[in-house]
């Protein structure tokens, strides 16, 4: 009990505190003076359940610094992105809003702004309580390219000439609730170059068409386009550590809360790995990628210590989705499954496709090496963060997204959400209801092709063959792996849960 109230306590003085700030900071009361939480956000791409030794005891990939942060805070074993590919998710994790409301697909080479004028983000919510905000990283939302383009250029031209890189680049992080941004936006996506703000670095002085050499694994997933002559692929997540680790070091000593997102761009595709990191796992390329990844994250983690800023930092770790396609490959020469112990790779309404690792460190909050098999969604991140420093959400901002905080300081008995809708393409949707799984149409179809696993994959973990039923069902408490389809037996449930998916698809939030 003592140590409820001491939670609850924590908790009410934060809240109490960012309303004070927000008044008139330098009436607010003595007892009141506790400062807000920092929060960090670290966000892998294209990492699977699996891959983390924390989730998966049989990984064949060493992540001991996030190990250490499970040990730390608290592991979600039931988490969820809002898609199985990455801009909806981004979208949907910073404005607590799911993405298939408004669309579905990843926003292409030098494509616009996923955000609606005036939307509420979550970088934004923080800066309004007086919060620094920073974006180090892969951003993948949109800018407005059209704004640098040179006059009489061809529309669909990518060349480097085609554009006015003195100017600012509107419509990106800044204009959405970062006070400031550094990255190269997308790491296979043209421009091949570092934007610091809203402004290119160095501008771009040729056009990157092809790539001479090939990644260490996979394909380069390459974009032609703008690129500095002198641009190193290799150097970008070492680049993206180094900031993110000053970031964190700049503000020892600062009394302003803040809030960084680093969204990285590992192990996405191209899988580059530095040298030093070549052997560190046992599952190739991929997982010593992971293992540098780990490492990033163990860096930046080991500046708030050194600077003391862990003790009221909220740390988050999560992906956007499941693992990429090379994951059966690397399945079968290593004998290592990505998304373990779920069906399903990136794209895929089946679990693996979405179902991702979450750890969140909450100082005073979270009991160290706890673990919750509670169902949440990276959309929960919002209103209960906006909870946490006492804003008031508008109506019509986070529409999807659930507080968390009553259930994690104890004053609620159960966690908030009992259901969750799962989708990657138009017209294909999944929804989860308690420990029940619908997959209403065929996951693997995308685009008209149907994407099966190999025949090898499917016979090493036990999958029956096909039985061509519109729909699936699924027992999750009994089958997570989701090999028994009870669809045929239990119509009623069937039923149930196309009804339920149905009107939740139909509220127009």
């Amino acid at each position: 009990m003592r140590h409820r109230l001491r939670i609850l306590g924590i908790v009410a003085a934060f809240r109490l505190t960012a309303a004070a700030a927000a008044a008139e900071p330098s009436i607010a009361p003595a007892a009141a003076r506790v400062a807000p939480p920092n929060v960090v956000i670290l966000y892998a791409d294209d990492l699977g359940y699996g891959d983390l030794g924390a989730n998966n005891p049989a990984s064949k990939i060493p992540t001991p610094h996030l190990d250490r942060l499970a040990a730390e805070g608290m592991r979600f074993t039931d988490a969820h992105s809002s898609s199985g590919i990455c801009s909806p998710s981004r979208y949907a994790m910073l404005t607590g809003r799911h993405h298939w409301r408004d669309f579905h697909g990843i926003v292409t080479t030098f494509g616009p702004s996923v955000f609606k004028p005036g939307q509420l983000t979550l970088p934004e919510m923080l800066r309004r309580r007086g919060y620094a905000t920073a974006c180090i990283g892969k951003w993948h939302l949109g800018w407005n390219w059209k704004a640098i383009r040179k006059p009489g250029s061809p529309p669909n031209s990518v060349a480097h000439a085609d554009f006015d890189w003195s100017r600012p680049i509107p419509d990106g992080p800044l204009d959405h609730g970062f006070d400031a941004y550094f990255g190269d936006d997308v790491i296979n996506f043209p421009p091949y170059a570092w934007i610091d703000g809203d402004r290119v670095t160095e501008p771009p002085d040729t056009t990157l068409e092809t790539m001479p050499t090939k990644p260490k694994e996979g394909g380069w997933e390459f974009h032609p386009g703008p690129a500095r002559s002198d641009w190193d692929f290799y150097r970008v997540l070492p680049t993206l550590t180094e900031r993110a680790e000053a970031f964190v070091r700049s503000r020892a000593g600062n009394p302003q809360p803040f809030f960084l997102y680093m969204p990285l761009p590992s192990p996405h595709a191209p899988i580059i790995p530095n040298d030093e990191f070549d052997g560190r796992s046992q599952a190739g390329a991929y997982g010593d990628f992971v293992a540098q990844t780990d490492d990033a994250c163990g860096r930046v983690m080991a500046a708030l210590r050194e600077t003391g800023l862990d003790a009221n930092t909220i740390v988050v770790f999560s992906a956007d989705n499941g693992p990429e396609r090379y994951a059966y490959a690397r399945d079968a020469a290593f004998d290592h499954w990505s998304a373990a112990p779920f069906r399903g790779i990136k794209r895929d309404l089946y679990e693996g496709g979405h179902h991702v690792p979450f750890l969140l460190k909450w100082p005073g909050v979270t009991t160290p090496g706890a673990v919750s098999d509670a169902l949440v969604s990276q959309v929960d991140l919002m209103a209960t963060l906006a909870a946490a420093v006492g804003f008031d959400l508008p109506t019509d901002a986070a529409t999807d997204s659930h507080d968390l905080l009553p259930w994690l300081t104890g004053r609620a008995a159960t966690p908030p959400r009992t259901t969750i809708i799962h989708n990657t393409n138009p017209k294909r949707f999944a929804i989860r209801h308690g420990d029940w799984l619908l997959v209403d149409g065929q996951t693997g179809v995308t685009d008209g092709k149907t994407r099966s696993p190999p025949a090898a994959w499917v016979e090493k973990h036990g999958y029956p063959p096909d039985d061509d039923q519109p729909v699936e069902l699924f027992d999750l408490a009994h089958d997570p792996g989701q090999r028994r389809n009870l669809a045929a037996q239990q119509p009623e449930r069937v039923a149930e849960l196309r009804g339920l998916l149905a009107r939740l698809l139909a509220d127009e939030r």
